[in-house]
């Protein structure tokens, strides 16, 4: 496993990451998440990625469980706050008393004395960037977080966190938590650019496309058992992806994977990983093999004219 640094800060995570989300505390048992979960540390990852929402805290409750017997230095922990957690107005959005209070509720349910990157989950119209800045920088002073990172946020609303920070010292956003693989590039144009100028990395989710650019799919009407297509929480999740023109890109993505001795799903996240800003990959994954398989994609450098092709083949219709 090579690892890279988060953003600008000193501390490294690992080129692949394992999230939680529909997954752990769902669909998932518990006996086979925790499993995942020890594999994936076996295997030299070290970021693990949660939050508040993921089945209403159960996530959360599985990932603290699984990591507990490890040395708390040894791991990246993050979670996040801003989705509903409740029926009350203020069960929800990015107000420093929700902040506050689902900290709170995170340390306890992972069982742990603090987050190591605690994300703004998405972007609060109702609450004022400067006070959701600020109690995320309260948090950081007070040794219950201790980087702080957004995620879904424009680069408008990005730029002006950072000069936010600037302006009353806060601490600065590390990490940025977007949606990234190859039919979703978005980020490339504005978001990575000014990431870079102001030394924040990003943690991508989704680089496989909930599995469609792994190869999983042959049709779209294809759900294999297991798979995400076939539950009924991750369904129309995997359908937004699984459109014909993505699975004829995908047919033609295969012979090059092929050629570089990889599977389409290595070749998905290595394709991600090209990007120096990119600081890791969250990958989902059941059962423990799927996390062996992936981590395979870490330190693989695809080649330039191999780059090129795959730019050619992606912007076909």
């Amino acid at each position: 496993m090579n690892y890279r640094r988060l953003g600008n800060s000193g501390l490294k995570v690992s080129e692949i990451s394992l999230g939680s989300w529909l997954t752990y505390g769902g669909y998932v048992g518990r006996e086979e998440a925790i499993s995942t979960i020890d594999k994936a540390y076996e295997l030299g990852i070290n970021f693990f990625d949660t939050a508040n929402i993921y089945m209403n805290g159960e996530a959360e409750k599985v990932v603290g469980e699984a990591l507990r017997k490890y040395p708390r230095e040894s791991y990246v922990l993050a979670t996040k706050v801003w989705g509903p957690m409740g029926d009350r107005p203020n069960d929800r959005g990015l107000s420093r008393k929700h902040i506050m209070e689902q900290c709170e509720a995170s340390l306890k349910r992972l069982g742990l004395d603090y987050i190591d990157v605690y994300y703004c989950h998405a972007f609060d119209n109702d609450t004022p960037m400067e006070e959701t800045l600020r109690a995320m920088d309260d948090l950081v002073r007070q040794g219950k977080v201790l980087y702080v990172g957004i995620s879904n946020w424009t680069a408008a609303q990005i730029a002006e966190a950072v000069s936010i920070m600037d302006k009353y010292l806060l601490h600065r956003i590390v990490a940025n938590q977007p949606l990234y693989n190859m039919f979703a590039r978005e980020i490339e144009k504005e978001i990575i650019p000014l990431c870079e100028r102001n030394g924040i990395g990003q943690v991508v989710y989704s680089p496989l496309a909930q599995g469609v650019l792994a190869g999983k799919y042959r049709t779209v009407n294809d759900a294999p058992a297991g798979s995400r297509a076939s539950d009924k929480h991750g369904n129309q999740t995997v359908k937004s992806w699984l459109k014909e023109e993505n699975l004829r890109k995908v047919e033609r993505l295969r012979p090059i994977a092929e050629e570089l001795g990889l599977s389409l799903a290595q070749l998905a996240l290595a394709w991600t990983l090209r990007q120096p800003n990119v600081s890791s990959a969250i990958i989902g994954a059941s059962v423990p093999e799927q996390v062996e398989h992936n981590v395979k994609a870490s330190g693989v450098t695809i080649p330039d004219e191999t780059l090129a092709t795959i730019d050619e083949i992606l912007e076909q219709a």
